[in-house]
């Protein structure tokens, strides 16, 4: 076996032993009073409740999906090992939010204990519990490439080393179509539970009722709060596990269209290792003073993040110039992906930062009513996407010229695809900044359905505050890098399609080529008004009910009587089960039906409109819905007449239309365009056997 290779199961063994010892650290934490603790154990109980009836759902599918891929790979149109990674990539998706999910859920009421101490002390806590997310992600991501790896080098061994590489690669390339499968079912899903819940509760309670968020006479309190671990937290374990294992098993392929031997097959898993370590030393840089402002919050957070990228940006140079020395080129390309990466971070911060003028401006709107709060949030959206887009252009722009695309086109395409996996190269920390968001939010409701002191509620908001704008910046990651691994995908399926010998013809003139680039742009939105409306039905349904509970349950608005908490958890629970079903199904049926009626070549430009269009479309809404939120917390700390204040009400609205933005549709769109493209590449060899188009 190739030396360089154990450095990879050593890298995950790394972050998995890191990740315990992050989870021993906050556990080593009290939960507090047993009122604290009885609100806990009931939003552990709902969200493992959610996710056991989830993977019910997701084994059936599952298991039909695998024995039609074991039919396709009976009739030699798929890899022989294809059906079984396809199980193994669903698993890992699955248990790295199950794990993420349940350390969540431990550790939100310590962080509200902790707060009662100190400001640092809160923020170690969520951060801790955010960084067990974001290290379980990488750590069983690489051991379960690293395995797929060496089996596949065992078993293809007799070979010669091209043969041997082609047949791993293109094995690898159709391993990250049950990562996205499972992580789209827990993102929308988890997304419409979340949303839903948050939405009712607002209106119902804040809106209607004129009473605090998370204030324990609201009904959907509880199903709010387990939202916030179902969607925030093993939604997106599940999809940044996804996220990095496309980014990587991408670039492992067009590393062999390179030319670049196993040494480049490697070099992202070793680009994985050096985040890995980079993430660790960046964790200790995040601390902060007591009474802190969120500037010096998101200095502390960022200290961190940016440790991280200039340590995977010196060693990886010296790695490149150890390895490849004759491409030195790739280096470049990987600084562009970490300075896109950067870049993409501090533009969702700016735009979704009450500290900045963007958001303050959609509460200045407030002044005037809910319809100009929506509309100068949509036009902060909107008006977000152009940064981003141009930092994307001009990371492919560079990461493909710089690392040799002028003179050697594949090499160009392993530049870009090998700038992404640098992007997400320190995910272990970057994931931690985003994952803590939900454990200090609800560490915020356990503060103020356990009646703590105003302090205490004081410092969680700032840390939820906080978590606002790192989950939009975390959004924005992973949206840019979706951007680049998918264009890596589009390579990598072009070049599967070439190996079955069948001449693509992607000019512009072919109008099969511009039918898919019309068909891939509509893809985006129609998913989008799939997973919106979903959010809407179910939370018209929590917003039905709740009313009916203040209104039948004697003494509730009184705080004299308990609401039904359970009922709104199993209304959320059963309709974001029944609505993701559709959504989830579209980017696999798509690009089948597409290659079967208009043929490959009209794949190439469904994939790339989707691609374009999901990309704007996700950062839009992701920028947005921080925006919206952050407003309403600006008002919330007592600007423009605060909590109950007319601008308030109207800053809620607004927040109620941005939550199924930016944590349900939004951040789906990216798991959309990946998976589009990793099952038209399983799906190749189907395709042109029953296309129309020979």
């Amino acid at each position: 076996m190739f030396p360089l290779f154990w450095i990879a199961p050593a890298g995950s063994l790394l972050a998995l032993l890191f990740a315990c010892y992050l989870s021993w650290t906050t556990r080593r934490f009290d939960e507090g009073t047993e009122v604290m603790r009885q609100i806990a154990q009931a939003i552990r109980e709902g969200a493992r409740a959610y996710l056991k009836r989830q993977y019910r759902i997701v084994v059936i599918i599952f298991a039909v999906i695998f024995v039609l891929l074991l039919i396709l790979s009976y009739n030699r149109l798929l890899p022989t090992f294809v059906p079984f990674t396809f199980l193994t990539g669903g698993f890992f998706s699955a248990l790295s939010g199950f794990i993420g999910m349940t350390q969540a859920t431990n550790s939100s009421a310590r962080t509200a204990n902790a707060a009662r101490t100190s400001l640092n002390s809160a923020l170690r806590v969520a951060f801790g519990a955010g960084g067990v997310m974001g290290f379980v992600v990488v750590g069983l991501s690489l051991l379960d490439l690293s395995v797929w790896f060496f089996v596949l080098n065992w078993y293809y061994g007799g070979l010669p080393v091209n043969e041997r590489l082609l047949a791993v690669t293109q094995t690898l390339i159709c391993y990250g179509v049950g990562a996205s499968f499972q992580a789209l079912f827990a993102r929308v899903g988890g997304g419409i539970f979340t949303k839903a819940a948050d939405v009712g509760a607002d209106l119902v309670g804040k809106v209607e009722a004129n009473i605090p968020e998370d204030d324990p006479r609201n009904p959907a309190t509880i199903a709010d709060n387990v939202g916030d671990n179902v969607g925030d937290v093993a939604g997106m374990g599940a999809d940044l596990y996804e996220s990095y294992v496309g980014s990587i098993v991408a670039t492992m392929a067009l590393a062999f269209s390179a030319g670049l031997g196993m040494t480049g097959v490697l070099l992202p898993l070793l680009l994985a290792v050096i985040g890995v370590l980079s993430s660790i030393i960046g964790t200790f840089l995040v601390y902060t003073k007591e009474d802190a402002t969120q500037v010096a919050l998101l200095a502390a957070l960022r200290r961190g993040v940016w440790g991280a990228g200039i340590f995977v940006a010196v060693i990886s140079g010296l790695i490149i110039y150890y390895l490849l020395p004759d491409n030195f080129g790739i280096f470049w390309a990987i600084l562009a992906g970490l300075g896109a990466g950067v870049f993409i971070g501090y533009t969702a911060e700016f735009f979704t930062s009450d500290h900045y003028k963007p958001t303050r401006g959609i509460a200045q709107a407030a002044k005037t009513g809910p319809a100009t709060v929506i509309l100068e949030g949509l036009s902060v959206g909107m008006i977000s996407v152009v940064p981003s887009v141009l930092a994307v252009v001009a990371a492919v722009l560079a990461a493909y010229y710089l690392s040799g695309g002028g003179s050697h086109p594949e090499l160009g395409l392993f530049g870009v695809a090998i700038s992404a996996v640098a992007m997400l190269s320190t995910l272990g920390i970057t994931l931690a900044t985003d994952a803590y968001g939900p454990v200090a939010d609800n560490a915020g409701g356990n503060a103020e359905m356990a009646k703590l002191p105003a302090e205490v509620r004081k410092r969680t908001d700032a840390l939820d505050s906080l978590g606002n704008t790192t989950a939009a910046t975390g959004k924005g990651f992973a949206i840019g890098s979706a951007a680049l691994t998918a264009l890596a995908l589009i390579a990598a399926y072009r070049d599967q399609i070439l190996q079955f010998g069948y001449k693509l013809d992607l000019s512009l003139m072919n109008p099969a080529v511009m039918i898919g680039l019309f068909l891939g742009a509509m893809m985006p939105f129609a998913f989008c008004s799939q997973t919106i409306r979903a959010v809407s039905r179910t939370a018209g349904k929590v917003v039905i009910e709740v009313r009916r509970q203040f209104k039948s349950i004697k003494g509730l608005m009184e705080g004299k009587a308990k609401p039904d908490y359970a009922r709104v958890v199993t209304i959320c629970t059963a309709s974001a089960q029944k609505e993701m079903i559709i959504p989830s199904f579209m980017a696999i049926i798509a690009p089948i039906l597409v290659g079967v009626l208009l043929g490959p070549s009209a794949v190439v430009g469904l994939l790339a409109g989707a691609l374009v269009s999901g990309f704007a479309v996700a950062l839009k809404m992701a920028n947005a819905g921080g925006a919206w939120d952050n407003a309403k917390k600006y008002i919330e700390k007592g600007a423009l007449g605060g909590k109950g204040s007319a601008e308030h009400k109207a800053a809620v609205v607004g927040d109620t239309v941005g939550d199924p933005f930016k944590d349900t549709a939004g951040p789906s769109l990216n798991i959309l365009i990946k998976l589009m493209s990793t099952s038209s590449i399983t799906l190749a060899g189907f395709v042109l056997r029953m296309t129309l188009f020979k």
